[in-house]
């Protein structure tokens, strides 16, 4: 799995953060960065609910 944050469509709701903060983090303006663009396989369910709970869509899995 492939973690992508679209930082021009990200709002800065924060869910990604709160879901999976090993993985996600917020710049100084509230917009994703995403810390580790290969998860591990014990993170990727935490990280698919972050995509999934992303009201904006900025959260991308790729395979």
């Amino acid at each position: 799995m492939h973690v992508e944050g679209d930082r021009d469509v990200c709002v800065g709701a924060g869910m990604c953060v709160l879901t999976a903060p090993e993985v996600f983090d917020q710049d100084d303006d509230g917009i994703v960065m995403v810390l580790h663009e290969e998860p591990s396989a014990d993170e990727e369910s935490v990280v698919r609910q972050a995509a999934t709970l992303c009201p904006s869509g900025a959260v991308k899995l790729l395979s």
